[in-house]
């Protein structure tokens, strides 16, 4: 069985793998000389199975490992070697280890050993050896170097384990061919085939393609306005802000301490001439063997080129004693006028949604209005005779409006002005009429409940006298049911009556939509790769959505469960979940430890 691996870097690698005894060290004796005759830049990396040395007991960097030094780097005009202490209870992390080499200088990455790596590998073999072939259980063997004697299944390339040309020549061959795995999200509208008639499409329609369908019927709004910063929260910037001034505006101390030339320090004792202050400036140029007293966000005063911490200085009679000499690094603790941003530079881009780091960002920069985007308008409305409004005596055999709450929820948060309508009565011509009405309000209209296939099932005729409808139906669970169209220049939006499926298709469907009308031309879903800690199941053909819980775990990997039960009516599960875990309609399970999607709740929920 072999372990997931995901190679972290633009170049390839490639394995060889082989019981002991094998020859895989001698091979790559011979293959090394031959690839870098060929102009092949190669780094090996080889896994050992017990403690080793690469360099001499005597020698000063062997001497000062052994003294404790987490890491020891020796370099010269011929090489450098990094040796590092890192005792672990398992083997070395080959992610890791490969994030170590220098990318723009190597071609192709060679691994000796990691046989339980899922990575691309050669495998060799010897029939002598009477040893079972490797590639019965491993998927991942791209060839087999081997003796005559051994049988080679015609789906692999069989290689002459003698003939180290020919080993050469495929590895030559796999470099260049190589591409790094192009990731498959499990919902890409910019990848989905297009809805050519929709009135054909009684199966349902994909995902991906809902998304496409809905983001084609937007136009981004173009009309700005000027607002005041206090009141910004949560609008979109609509042009380029360009800072009219250095962050920071001078040079300034990032800590208390004091402040003086570099080349000072050999003049030891410094003579301080003067404290400044945050908001303050020395006004003289600061002579050699002199120091100032500096605060943090005090101006550096002309002369000065490095700082040294209060706690690392010892001043008596304007006498200044700087400890740890020899540790003094050139500019330390100095902030340089525009670091962050300089005059001129775009500090924030039009298109951007204005939080609380942006505000403050804009707050520093002196701007106290913005240019914004108008605000989405949104109404909402819930249909059904069993719904009642929370507050009210519940009726028999009636439940609590819940989704018309989740709905206003997570428009607020996207920065909507809402319009609540209320619960609308499953009356044809009642809802004829809200429609009409919502239509004339607002640049989305939104309705849960309504459209699935029942005889009270109103919302679809309803919208037939007023509209038109796009689609109906999503191969997506939960949320099959889901009625897109338009009411005039509104786009509507009646969402499945489950109040768990209600919240899946607003975060697929309406979030994307109100980003795009707000101004966010370049926003998309957020999908992370995760490890999955127990087997789920979907069906292919449909894309699932499951509630899930993410942890960080002690690999340092993002690993999901669920929630439990997954019944579209449990609001519990939405509650418990911090993510949903995406299952692509090309996939019908994933198996524990399988590689998985989850898209967090961060941004809404």
């Amino acid at each position: 069985m072999t372990a997931l691996f995901t190679n972290p870097l633009p170049i390839p690698v490639l394995g060889f793998c082989a019981y002991s005894g094998t020859g895989k060290t001698t091979l790559l004796k011979q293959l090394i000389p031959l690839l870098n005759q060929r102009g092949l830049r190669l780094a090996v990396i080889k896994h050992a199975h017990h403690n080793f040395d690469v360099d001499i007991p005597g020698k000063d960097s062997f001497e000062m490992r052994k003294a404790g030094a987490k890491q020891v780097l020796v370099a010269s005009n011929m090489r450098w070697a990094l040796m590092t202490e890192d005792p672990l209870d398992d083997d070395p992390q080959l992610q890791h280890l490969l994030r170590q080499i220098e990318v723009d200088k190597v071609d192709i990455v060679l691994v000796e050993g990691f046989k339980k790596l899922a990575l691309p590998k050669i495998e060799l073999h010897r029939a002598a050896h009477n040893k079972p072939l490797i590639h019965i259980h491993d998927d991942n063997i791209v060839a087999i170097a081997c003796c005559d004697e051994t049988t080679v299944p015609a789906s692999l390339t069989r290689l002459d384990l003698n003939n180290v040309a020919q080993i050469a020549d495929f590895v030559q061959h796999y470099q260049q061919n190589w591409q790094a795995t192009v990731i498959n999200l499990p919902v890409d509208a910019s990848k989905a085939a297009k809805i050519d008639d929709t009135a054909n499409n009684k199966n349902g329609i994909s995902v991906s393609q809902g998304v496409a369908a809905v983001l084609a019927q937007i136009t981004p709004t173009n009309h700005p306005e000027v607002v005041d910063l206090i009141d910004i929260d949560n609008h979109v910037l609509a042009q380029d802000i360009i800072s009219e001034i250095n962050v920071p505006q001078q040079t300034n101390s990032a800590m208390d301490g004091y402040a003086f030339a570099f080349n000072s320090i050999a003049n030891a004792p410094l003579k301080v001439v003067a404290e400044v202050l945050a908001g303050h400036h020395y006004p003289n140029i600061l002579q050699d063997g002199e120091a100032v007293r500096i605060m943090t966000g005090a101006t550096v005063p002309q002369g000065a080129d490095t700082i040294q911490a209060i706690e690392l200085a010892n001043e008596q009679n304007q006498k200044l004693i700087l400890l740890e000499k020899d540790k003094i690094i050139k500019g330390q603790h100095v902030r340089l006028a525009g670091e962050d941003i300089a005059q001129g530079q775009v500090a924030l881009a039009a298109g951007t949604r204005l939080g609380a780091a942006e505000l403050g960002l804009m707050a520093s920069l002196g701007f106290h209005r913005l240019p914004v985007f108008k605000r989405p308008i949104v109404a909402v409305f819930s249909t059904g005779d069993e719904v009642s409004q929370p507050g009210d005596q519940l009726k028999a055999n009636c439940i609590y409006d819940a989704n018309r709450y989740t709905i206003l929820s997570m428009a607020k948060k996207l920065g909507c002005q809402v319009i609540d309508l209320g619960i609308i009565d499953d009356n044809e011509q009642t809802l004829t009429n809200t429609l009409i009405d919502a239509g004339t309000k607002a640049d989305i209209v939104i309705s849960s409940g309504g459209v699935s296939v029942g005889n009270a099932d109103y919302i679809k005729m309803a919208l037939a006298n007023v509209g038109n409808t796009h689609f109906w139906r999503i191969n997506m669970r939960p949320g099959r049911p889901l009625a897109v169209g338009n009411i005039n220049q509104s786009l509507f939006f009646g969402l499945p009556g489950n109040p768990v499926a209600v919240m899946v298709a607003f975060l697929q469907f309406v979030q994307p939509a109100i980003r795009k009308m707000a101004g966010e031309a370049n926003w998309l879903p957020q999908f992370i790769p995760a490890i999955a800690s127990q087997p789920l199941r979907s069906k292919t053909g449909r894309t699932e959505f499951l509630r899930g819980i993410y942890t960080l775990g002690p690999d340092g990997k993002i690993h999901v469960s669920t929630t439990g039960a997954q019944g579209s009516g449990m609001l519990s599960s939405m509650v418990n979940a911090n993510c949903l875990i995406v299952i692509g309609d090309d996939h019908d399970t994933i198996p524990a430890g399988g590689s998985v999607f989850i898209q967090p709740f961060a941004d809404l929920l």
